[in-house]
């Protein structure tokens, strides 16, 4: 079972909340909170964990309790790429699948070809297979932004208007987002141009990461420039996301840019409980307190058990789980030699023999928060030859550069 944590803190103080709900489409998002889509991680097993503690379930490890789900917060899909969702691609049709639990079921597309992410958007609506669409132009890895797709994508205007307008004109009834960086890089901002255009367009919403591609994850993330976007785009809502490690950097980012809500990614590796805390802070109940490694090897066991059943095999699941184990662990003291073995197990049994051997009572460390994760800067961005010449040329630009796999 989830481990079981206690409300301690005092309740946060209202007017840190935004004015009003945080509406996407026709759905309320309350408290405003939503989990970042990241590659290889926001799989339907890390969002049944996030939404459970979000909502203070105790899911026992055969599911949530009929009629459980929904009501706290938003959880997007890891990143699924257009062409691999109009081709069909195995891997992207079992990356796609919802618990029966998720309401709105939330997916974010990534695609550089117009004509191929208003089929896929149309997909997705024909066959029912989601309820909200985000689009990412946030992404700054190398074999995304050198086809010209993520975060390089915003710079050539009118390619970022033709995406939308598919998008939006596909989707009927779906709400369609979007998440963006600030731009390329400090000399080709788009943040703010790239706002205005998705006004126009019919977006319902705006995430922006507070980096530029540059800055990869690396430095400090602008929330002046999450302020700025508010501004300038009044008339949707503006999601701050970057440098979220705790629920009390929520509350201080929402009173720094006045956004409607926040998007958390990095800050909930290894945390999945950041989401109880996040929503008792909003709507002023106190905070959840910080678990024991006892409680944290309960979570560590589920999460790594709901893999194997997602993936259908339980060796599978727990390897997939590996990379998780370092964030979970952060700031514990575990020997060496231990946490190597954490590293390579690949079966539940092993897991459960080697987390048996922790020092289970282990309070929470200082400076257990904080940055996990990705955390340097890139400083060059891998662009498409030419691609910074003319924000307005948009020539060869097409289906051929759209990538084929989805997820990390």
């Amino acid at each position: 079972m989830t481990a079981p944590l206690t409300a301690t803190r005092p309740a946060a103080s209202p007017a840190a909340l935004p004015a009003a709900p945080l509406a996407i489409g026709p759905y309320t998002v309350q408290p405003p909170v939503v989990l970042a889509p990241m590659a290889g991680i926001t799989n339907a097993p890390f969002r049944t964990l996030c939404r459970e503690f979000a909502e203070g379930g105790r899911a026992s490890s055969q599911g949530r309790p009929p009629g459980a789900g929904g009501g706290k917060g938003l959880f997007v899909s890891e990143m699924i790429t257009t062409r691999a969702l109009v081709e069909r691609n195995e891997k992207t049709m079992q990356l796609i699948h919802f618990d029966a639990t998720e309401t709105p079921r939330s997916i974010q597309l990534y695609g550089v070809d117009p004509v191929t992410v208003g089929k896929a958007v149309r997909m997705i609506v024909d066959e029912d297979l989601a309820d909200h669409i985000d689009l990412n132009f946030g992404c700054p890895v190398p074999k995304v932004t050198r086809r010209g797709g993520g975060s390089a994508l915003p710079y050539k205007r009118p390619l970022l208007r033709a995406i939308l307008r598919e998008a939006v004109s596909n989707a009927g009834d779906l709400p369609v987002t979007m998440k963006m960086r600030k731009g390329i890089d400090d000399d080709h901002l788009t943040f703010l141009d790239a706002g205005r255009i998705a006004v126009e367009e019919g977006v319902t919403a705006i995430a922006l990461h507070g980096r530029t591609a540059a800055q990869h994850y690396g430095g400090t993330a602008d929330w002046d420039a999450i302020a700025r976007l508010k501004e300038h785009v009044p008339e949707i809502p503006v999601l701050g996301n970057g440098d979220i490690w705790s629920a009390d950097d929520a509350l201080r980012m929402v009173r720094a840019t006045g956004c409607d809500g926040v998007v958390v990614g990095r800050g909930c590796l290894g945390r999945p409980w950041l989401f109880a805390d996040l929503v008792a802070a909003f709507e002023g109940t106190g905070t959840v307190a910080a678990p024991t490694l006892r409680e944290v090897a309960v979570v560590m066991r589920r999460h790594a058990q709901l893999l194997g059943e997602w993936i259908g095999d339980e060796a599978r699941g727990v390897i997939d789980f590996r990379k998780h184990v370092a964030w979970y662990l952060k700031g514990f003291s575990v020997g060496s030699a231990l946490r190597k073995q954490l590293a390579v197990t690949s079966s539940l049994a092993e897991l459960d023999e080697l987390m048996g051997g922790l020092d289970l009572d282990q309070p929470w460390p200082d400076g257990a928060d904080g940055p996990r994760g990705r955390t340097s800067g890139n400083n060059r961005v891998a662009l498409p030859d030419g691609w910074l010449k003319d924000p307005y040329d948009c020539a060869g630009i097409g289906a051929d550069a759209e990538l084929d796999t989805s997820g990390g």
